[in-house]
This record gives C-alpha cells, structure tokens and sequence, in this order.
C-alpha cells in the first residue's frame, strides 16, 4: 500500500461535520459563501437523518444531523468532533476584517503569525452554530 494510494489521491473530497440543528448550520455556511449542492435523507437506528453537502469554489462540507433520539449524540459528544477546517485565502487582513464587519464570533484578536512553511503563515479562526472552529490561513 502506498503506491496506489499516492496514485489515486486527489486532495479533500469533504469535511463532514455533525451538527445539532441543521437549518441554523446550513444558513451559517451560506453566510460564507457556500452554497448547497446536495440535499439528502439517511437512515440512522431505523430513523431519517438529513444531510446536506455545501461548496465554496473547491471546498465541500457535508453537514449532517442525526435523528430523534440519537441527535444527544451530537449534542453531547466529548470526543470525534473536527478541530478544525482551514481556508486558504490570499489576504488575511482583508478576510477578518470583513468577517469582524459581519459580526462573526472571531475566536483571536488579529490574524496570528506562525513560523510554517517557507515564509511562514498567519492564521484565525471563528466559531460555528456547534462551536466547531472554521481556520482561515495565509500562506506568505
């Protein structure tokens, strides 16, 4: 193994995130920009979830919520959620001033520099519905 997987992999098809209210989480995301592409049902200990998976340019993100009873799962799960996802963007400056404008929970006070790459990054992040942490990242 190895070598057909080096051979066949494209990059990240989507992050699939949990979320406890679908509707408050899908109007979050297309705040940003992203716009559903898929809308869907799946069965979960014999009950209907929804699903829906939501694009920006190449990025997708499939939003999911569980059915009655099994939602507490998402609402009370203390391991497996997503730390983050992370954005490529070209200025960072402008990016979090506009989603500082717009009222986003922003987690940091300004975009953070950190020493990676080869002339290094800077990064912020703001908060979901569900507190799950959207990154937005500059590579300089």
């Amino acid at each position: 193994m190895g070598e057909i997987l080096d051979r066949n992999f494209k990059g990240i098809q989507h992050t699939g995130i949990p979320v406890s209210n679908l509707g408050n989480s899908e109007t979050f995301y297309n705040k940003l920009g992203f716009k559903t592409v898929m809308a869907s049902t799946f069965k979960h200990s014999g009950n209907t979830g929804q699903v829906r998976m939501l694009e920006k340019n190449s990025v997708i993100i499939e939003l999911y919520q569980l059915p009655e009873p099994d939602l507490d799962e998402i609402r009370n799960r203390s391991d497996g959620h997503i730390d983050h996802i992370a954005f490529d963007v070209d200025n960072i400056e402008e990016v979090f001033d506009e989603l500082k404008n717009a009222d986003y929970n922003i987690v940091e006070n300004s975009p953070v520099k950190l020493d990676f790459w080869d002339k290094g990054c800077s990064y912020f992040n703001i908060l979901g519905p569900d507190n799950e942490r959207l990154e937005f990242n500059q590579r300089h």
